[in-house]
């Protein structure tokens, strides 16, 4: 028999023994049992999905955000947002910037390009008073700690809750696309007919994916009642299910490019690297035709069965690694190896920047500049940001940097003299002050702000392509937003190109994940097989057995003798779990009217831990069971204990939890809290 204890809990969170045939009337003593399935393997359930209309997708990014949208009668006609107001020159805008504009008093006032302009026309002092947020996405991934409370800077170092700041982009879009759906299709109801699909980077962990549910919920998505209509879709994930919908001229071998092009092009296609694979295919005709018939994209159907490949997602503030398998004959995904990767997005290149500009003009000085004009700030990083995009590995020629006039001003009246003194005194060679009035920076010196981001980005790509897991990848798709840098690509292609791996990039490469996520929110199930980042489990008492069991966890209890604190597992760390697979545990309460359980649960990256006292084993997150009063028995008599039976998936996006009385086989109301920490 396997127990567990509640050492020092109210009743009120304390179950109770009942483990599977044994007699109700057994005492607790305060100790709760956690018994498994009576199925010896976890039972697959096939995940039930709610009827809709229209899939709308979010993909909220570090630096830009977009929705798109597709109709359930015709789910691969993916249609695009309508392009947004404003805008940068040379930049696509189907997509906006992460921006947000909140009045003064804290109410909504505009979003992405609308809220980056109208920031940028305030006067100055006024300027200080409004709330302006940007690249803020990141906070949630770096927050060791995150709450429902946790707070948010703005440009002007005012705060606000963060999921207050997230509730209002995301109303923002949801606002935005149903209007746009109503102008398509005036007669779609409202009611029960939109899946809204999220995008978050895979390395995210439970908290900041639970984070971004409830600011969906704050901001009306959707509500706690019909959760099933919100899908967190993980971005390299959604990024895999576009491409192998592509047709092979919709992609570029980085190996084909000819020297010196700063572009994506290239007369040839990825289809000449396949030649040996279509021959191959030419013998079984039949498979091939079912794949492309059946929506699998000519590549797909380039590639047999059991082939491997790896998405890289380079995002604005985080890479996503990601591995899968194609399984055919219905091209349904596996993952082989838990997501990987790191803070190493475009905004490593920003932070560069200001990191050279505080070498130039003083850390302080930028500091300052930042709280004192924060509207002006916007403007120097709008500058840079056009630069950055046209940086490449072999141009040739120097690049122009403008500072804002209330940059040059404030630095002569806090310094005594101005930029190009500056410019003169600094250890900094290798950026001039142009007549023109620009910070003039050589292609040499704006390709070393890439580097460290660049280098870190290629590490993870090669540790990851060591794992044994991970032998004989054919591709690596390169995917998201910061993939169109042609210095990102250029030297991705360097570093693996000699390993025989092709580096793939799709042609919309900004949008892969966006459409991707539409596709996913269609048919979420393309991803069969996942693997678990962390060990889940709790904590339990075993007999103690002596010889096994050290001696400081005996605990004797009405001359029994238990082993405290053992970390009962549920899934382990790289553990394969298929969706809709279930773990099973039953509970009982402590009292016959006990209306709530709170079971603690602990994680770790080990897969091998023991105890929950282990080092790296940490409580992430709470079980909760609320309980609706037992009926008395036929004779009047108070109720005999009861059976709560809980399963959790650990296969899908997010850890999902149901729960069952088994007496009266009603529906639980069971979740997972992983916010209360």
């Amino acid at each position: 028999m396997t127990c567990l204890l509640f050492a020092g809990s109210s009743p009120e969170q304390s179950p109770v023994p009942s483990p599977p045939g044994s007699p109700r009337t057994q005492e607790s003593c305060g100790i709760a049992p956690l018994t498994p399935s009576q199925s010896p393997k976890p039972e697959a359930r096939a995940p039930q999905q709610a009827p809709f209309s229209v899939v709308v997708a979010i993909d909220f990014g570090t630096t830009s955000s977009g929705y798109a949208f597709s109709f359930a009668s015709d789910p691969e006609a993916i249609h695009m947002m309508r392009k947004w107001e404003g805008g940068d020159p040379g930049v696509a805008h189907q997509k906006t910037p992460t921006c947000l504009l909140l009045t003064p008093e804290g109410a909504f006032h505009s979003f992405g390009y609308t809220a980056r302009d109208y920031y940028h026309d305030l006067d100055p002092e006024e300027a200080r008073d409004w709330l302006y947020f940007e690249k803020f996405k990141m906070k949630i991934h770096s927050a060791t700690d995150l709450t429902l409370k946790t707070q948010l800077e703005a440009v002007n170092g005012k705060k606000m809750p963060a999921l207050e700041v997230f509730a209002h982009a995301l109303r923002f879009f949801k606002e935005h696309a149903l209007q746009e759906l109503r102008e398509q299709c005036p007669l779609l109801p409202e009611k029960d007919t939109v899946r809204w699909v999220l995008t978050v980077p895979a390395i995210w962990k439970q908290p900041a994916k639970q984070f971004m549910r409830e600011a969906a919920y704050l901001a009306g998505l959707v509500s706690r009642e019909d959760a099933e209509q919100l899908l967190i879709a993980l971005e390299p994930e959604a990024a895999s299910v576009y491409c192998r919908k592509l047709r092979l001229h919709q992609l570029v071998d980085l190996s084909s490019r000819a020297p010196g092009s700063g572009r994506l092009g290239g007369r040839r296609s990825i289809d000449s690297s396949f030649r040996q694979a279509r021959e191959h295919l030419r013998r079984s005709r039949h498979s091939r035709t079912f794949l492309v018939e059946s929506g699998v994209g000519e590549l797909w159907a380039e590639l047999q069965a059991g082939d491997r490949y790896v998405v890289a997602d380079c995002g604005g503030g985080t890479v996503d690694l990601t591995v899968h398998q194609l399984e055919q004959p219905h091209g349904t995904l596996k993952e082989l190896y838990k997501a990987s990767g790191g803070p190493y997005g475009a905004v490593g290149v920003d932070l560069a920047f200001e990191q050279l500009l505080g070498r130039i003009f003083g850390e302080d000085f930028i500091a300052t500049f930042k709280r004192q004009r924060p509207a002006a700030w916007v403007d120097l990083t709008i500058a840079f940001e056009a630069r950055k995009r046209t940086a490449g590995p072999h141009r040739a020629g120097a690049l122009n940097i403008s500072l804002p006039f209330s940059f040059i001003d404030f630095y002569r009246k806090q310094r005594g003299h101005n930029v190009e003194t500056a410019l003169r005194r600094s250890s900094v060679n290798f950026v001039k002050w142009s007549s023109q009035g620009m910070l003039r920076m050589s292609c040499e010196a704006m390709n070393d702000l890439f580097q460290p981001t660049v280098s870190g980005i290629i590490q993870h790509i090669e540790a990851l392509l060591a794992r044994p897991e991970v032998q004989d990848v054919k591709l690596l798709f390169l995917v998201g937003g910061f993939a169109e840098s042609a210095v990102l690509q250029h030297a991705v292609q360097t570093a693996l190109g000699a390993r025989g791996l092709r580096v793939v990039v799709p042609h919309d490469v900004g949008l892969t994940i966006l459409k991707g996520a539409v596709l996913f929110g269609q048919a979420p199930g393309v991803v069969r097989v996942r693997r678990s980042p962390l060990t889940y489990g709790v904590g339990v008492l075993n007999r103690f057995v002596a010889g096994r069991h050290p001696p400081d966890k005996l605990l004797v209890r009405d001359g029994r003798r238990w082993c405290t604190d053992v970390f009962d597992r549920f899934v382990a760390a790289e553990q394969s779990v298929a969706l809709g697979e279930e773990v099973r545990r039953s509970y009982c309460p402590a009292r016959p009217g006990q209306r709530r359980v709170l079971i603690n649960l602990y994680c770790c990256a080990a897969e091998d831990a023991r105890f929950i006292t282990d080092p790296g084993v940490r409580k992430c997150g709470a079980l909760s069971l609320e309980l609706e009063p037992a009926d008395p028995d036929a004779t009047g008599a108070p109720p005999g204990r009861r059976e709560i039976r809980a399963a959790m998936q650990f296969g899908d996006t997010e850890i999902k939890v149901t729960a069952v009385d088994v007496s009266t086989n009603r529906s639980v109301r069971a979740a997972i809290d992983f916010l209360s920490n």
